[in-house]
């Protein structure tokens, strides 16, 4: 069972996600406003969080980055701008999914299982890779480059630690797009470019690890 934020301002669209969620079994909280999600989501104590872009008193760009200042709940985005700039645009405040309007609640629900599931750390001991100043831990969900640990997006975690697993094996960008984002996802390759950047931003020197492919994709190169 998941714990559930749901915040939109069209009630119908909450009580239709409402009674799928529920049905599966999982708890619901529901937020009118962006100023209400980001008092509920801030608290870290729900599952995923799911935020309409388009609400009054705070829009849900500006409420996702607000969450992420205090928590690292996943948040999967809904909107009815489907535009490439929108999309990435989300991915970019920290969101982990993006969902365009009008959509299938069994398709937002599958999605959120998706992301739960990615975001469930395992139970197992400790795992860690160490590459030189460059420390990935799967476990603790934590990056640290010369000790110093990285405050890195959701999308940008996962990103790395499947670059990591996947360390000397080339990555078509349509690859990392199945894999990473979990769906065929309807657009260009600037998903990727954009995350490859802001994630070799992050990790300053050690960007070298990360290979591009020219025309092809990228490779986590050791």
């Amino acid at each position: 069972m998941y714990k559930i934020l749901i915040a939109d301002d069209e009630q119908k669209i909450r009580e239709v996600l409402r009674e799928y969620a529920e049905f599966e079994g999982h708890e619901v909280t529901e937020a009118t406003n962006g100023m209400q999600a980001v008092e509920l989501g801030k608290s870290g104590e729900f599952d995923i969080i799911i935020l309409d872009v388009m609400m009054p008193k705070l829009d849900g760009f500006s409420a996702c980055k607000e969450i992420r200042k205090s928590t690292d709940t996943p948040v999967l985005m809904l909107s009815a701008r489907g535009e490439e700039y929108d999309k990435l645009f989300g991915f970019e405040t920290g969101a982990d999914d993006y969902v365009v309007k009008p959509f299938s609640p069994k398709e937002v629900l599958a999605r959120v299982n998706a992301i739960v599931k990615r975001n469930t750390p395992p139970s197992a001991a400790s795992e860690i890779a160490v590459f030189e100043g460059l420390e990935v831990n799967f476990t603790a969900r934590d990056v640290k480059v010369d000790g110093n640990k990285l405050n890195l997006t959701p999308k940008e975690y996962e990103l790395l630690f499947y670059l990591v697993r996947n360390k000397n094996i080339a990555l078509s960008r349509n690859k990392l797009l199945e894999d990473v984002w979990g769906y065929d996802f309807f657009g260009d390759d600037r998903t990727i470019d954009t995350h490859i950047k802001m994630l070799r931003n992050n990790l300053g020197e050690y960007r070298k690890f990360i290979v591009t492919l020219r025309g092809m994709g990228y490779k986590f190169e050791v």
